[in-house]
């Protein structure tokens, strides 16, 4: 499970161009990835300093050298300084000097510099791509850079003045323009504003972070466009007044979108939507009847992808309409069906899969022929309650290891599997959802299902974590297990006063859902956020602001990522799973299974992995765990091999607080702490995690099993813009990053704390 590889996560841009530059001099990383720093680039000043894609066409082939011709004495301006340095070398074979690569600095050499005295590096022939949509902070750094916002929000932009002193006076017309890929840019220049009120004119003042913040939507653009969930804007910050995307501009997007603003995923989509109630044949004796939901034009749509729900045990399959309808609206097939849950899991997985047969089969007859011809049978998701959350991960298990053959479609053709609080009956080998995307949805006051440290059938997340492909969890603190179906009977189990109740359930549920089927099956890349951002910083708005979900995304073996550590292979805790050294300061750090070892959540020091119901003695999964009480660090270097970042979006890593440790206990709410990236030449960077009003989120306060209060262990992901670590002008060289530190204790942070610490790594999307 240990990725150390060095390998660069792109490819060099392969673009016509007249330039004879090499092309992977200016090879683009993705949107939002942290731009190299000043000294990694030769001839860059701050202000071209930022992530530079060359567009094809746009270049003059006598500014285009491996390095910034003319640039002799690396101060990022053609001047009378690189004058003197070339009359310096005249006569002589300097490589430096020789601009025209003939052997000998000569007039030819002088006539080329001349030519270009006084441009700057970057100019002509490059846009610089950054990041520029976000929300602003109260602290440094001052801005977060952030992708999805939602309809009705205010859409804002920063240009930072310590990363850009250069364009302080300067006025320019900002430009939101429908999202063009990096071919569209190249073959189209035009700007084209989308707003009624057109191109934005803007005077960038410098000085305080804060008035170099712009509103350039006061939430009036569209979240969705027909069926799309989320629609994608770039956004182009014009300095010469040229009207088109041309040297020297600033650009969010080029090759992937600058935002994406999204709509209340609560909501019902774009159609309206039929049901009906019949019985299949080729099925479990008792168990035929089965309820369908659809666009009500699906005819019109042509074939669409197949969602099937499978209820738990004691469930109905009618009992769904809250997500059926939901789903349908948005532009799915959707059937509810009767799950053998009573004879146990595997007769459920048995009754998912002859259902997905028997629909795809029987379309022509079921409803009236409404389904004929319209089943994207190459595009199937999987969703199960209780024993049929177990059960749906178990039929996809069967299908892979071979034990079941489908007769009308394959394992390639499920798309996502998702549980929402399912039993693990039958354990490591045969719950397994391998490396299919899975979900799971989960509620913290679940009386049935419970997390419980006695039990390892009601410990959901274990599913989760057996996960090897993408993977996201949604828990919802307040929400019981049949809050996610219409008529189950209350079993809420958690403190007096946080039921939020099967309505605001299943708001969160509708948005989730929603979000997940838009990311995974339509590639809505707004909807990704909805599915990892904290609920603090990026609340849908149908959901109350007391509601608490926690969520954690952790994307598959394939993306684009470099882990650093993941706790899985390194046998000492004084080393990484990258084979990196760890120091710290931080008190009774251990590695171990993420398994609560006995049957209790009273604190125990010879349970320091208390509260993880995350796996049984038969699963693989490992974290960190320590605890603090004033200053303290835990530091992490990043071997040789992968100390080139510049290419990644994100410093990532997943966390969970400890349950009922008496730190834990003894400052409760989120916990903070500050992170530090250090580079090769000795300069760090911390960031604050408090700015941002996002933490580790404090258990829920459940009682039972022992004494005390607090519930199992509730990872989330954490991802830092690596942008935010160069803002101010930060000297950081992300292209020799040799630590990362997680700092504890400092004022304005959590004073202690008890943390379980996972997936260290540095990622991209």
């Amino acid at each position: 499970m240990t990725d150390i590889s060095s390998l660069s996560p792109r490819a060099p841009l392969s673009l016509p161009t007249c330039s004879s530059k090499p092309l992977n001099e200016a090879t683009p990383t993705l949107r939002g990835s942290a731009p190299p720093a000043a000294p990694h680039r030769r001839g860059l000043s701050a202000r071209w300093a930022a992530a530079l894609l060359t567009l094809p066409l746009l270049i003059p082939a006598a500014s285009s050298t491996a390095d910034c011709l003319g640039d002799l004495d690396n101060d990022g301006v053609i001047t009378g300084g690189d004058l003197g340095v070339l009359l310096a070398a005249f006569g002589t074979g300097s490589p430096a000097a020789d601009l025209d690569g003939n052997g000998v600095v000569d007039g030819a050499d002088l006539g080329i510099l001349l030519s270009l005295f006084g441009e700057r590096c970057g100019e002509p022939g490059e846009v610089v791509r950054l990041a520029l949509a976000g929300r602003p902070l109260t602290a440094d750094p001052w801005f977060n850079y952030t992708f999805a916002f939602h309809a009705g929000q205010p859409v804002r932009i920063f240009i930072d003045p310590g990363r850009f002193p250069e364009l302080a006076g300067s006025a320019a017309t900002v430009y939101l323009v429908a999202a063009r890929s990096e071919a569209e840019w190249a073959n189209d220049a035009t700007l084209v504003d989308v707003r009624a009120s057109g191109p934005q004119s803007i005077v960038i003042p410098g000085g305080a972070p804060s008035s170099n913040v712009f509103v350039v939507d006061s939430g009036t653009l569209p979240g969705s466009s027909g069926a799309q969930v989320g629609v994608n804007y770039d956004i182009v910050v014009d300095l010469d007044g040229s009207g088109t995307l041309s040297a020297g501009d600033l650009i969010d997007g080029l090759d992937g979108p600058g935002f994406a603003v999204v709509s209340n995923l609560n909501a019902a989509g774009a159609y309206a939507t039929s049901t009906a109630t019949y019985t299949v044949t080729g099925v479990t004796a008792g168990f035929t009847g089965q309820r369908a939901y659809w666009p009500s034009n699906l005819a019109t749509l042509g074939p669409r992808p197949l969602v099937i729900i499978s209820h738990g045990n004691g469930h109905q399959y009618t009992w769904y309409d809250w997500l059926g309808t939901h789903l349908a609206s948005y532009g799915f097939v959707v059937v509810s069906h009767a799950n053998n849950t009573q004879a146990g899991v595997e007769a459920a997985s048995t009754t998912t899969l002859q259902h997905t047969q028997a629909v795809i089969a029987q379309q022509a007859t079921i409803a009236g022929g409404a389904l004929a011809g319209l089943i994207d049978t190459s595009r199937i998701v999987w969703i199960g309650h209780s024993r049929g959350g177990e059960g749906v991960v178990r039929a996809y298990d069967r299908i892979f290891d071979g034990t079941f053959t489908p007769t009308n479609f394959t394992l390639s053709d499920i798309k996502l599997v998702s549980s929402i609080a399912p039993t693990d009956f039958l354990g490591t080998n045969s719950a397994n959802p391998h490396a299919v995307p899975y979900h799971l949805l989960y509620g913290a006051a679940d009386g049935d299902v419970c997390g419980c440290p006695n039990n390892n059938v009601a410990q959901s997340f274990n599913l989760f974590e057996r996960a090897t492909g993408w993977r996201v969890s949604t828990y919802i603190h307040g929400a019981d297990h049949n809050d996610f179906n219409c008529c189950g009977i209350n079993d809420f189990n958690g403190p007096a006063g946080t039921e939020i109740g099967r309505p605001e359930a299943q708001r969160v549920g509708r948005v989730t859902y929603a979000a997940l089927l838009a990311h995974v099956m339509e590639g809505s890349l707004g909807a990704r956020d909805l599915l990892w951002r904290h609920y603090e910083e990026f609340r849908p708005p149908a959901v109350a602001a007391t509601t608490t979900v926690v969520n954690d995304l952790r994307p598959g073996p394939a993306s684009t990522e470099r882990i650093i550590d993941n706790f899985q292979s390194a046998a000492s805790t004084a080393f990484s799973s990258s084979g990196g050294a760890v120091t710290w300061t931080v008190s009774n750090l251990i590695e171990g299974l993420a398994d609560d070892n006995n049957t209790s959540f009273t604190w125990l020091t010879t349970d320091p992995m208390n509260g993880l119901t995350r796996a049984r003695t038969s699963d693989t999964v490992r974290c960190a765990a320590f605890d603090f009480a004033g200053p303290a660090f835990i530091e992490f270097e990043v071997v040789p091999a992968l100390r080139d970042v510049s290419a990644f979006t994100y410093l990532a890593f997943r966390a969970a607080q400890g349950t009922r440790h008496p730190q834990a206990l003894a400052q409760l709410g989120n916990l903070t702490f500050r992170l530090v990236l250090v580079d090769g030449a000795g300069n760090q960077r911390g960031i604050d995690l408090a700015p941002y009003g996002v933490g580790i989120q404090q258990t829920y306060a459940r009682t039972g099993f022992g004494t005390g209060a607090g519930w199992q262990a509730e990872f989330e992901l954490v991802r830092i813009r690596l942008d935010e670590f160069l803002a101010g002008g930060a000297a950081l060289d992300l292209a020799d990053i040799t630590a990362i530190r997680f700092e504890f204790g400092a004022p304005g942070q959590s004073a202690q704390g008890r943390l379980f610490l996972d997936d260290i790594r540095f990622s991209t999307e």
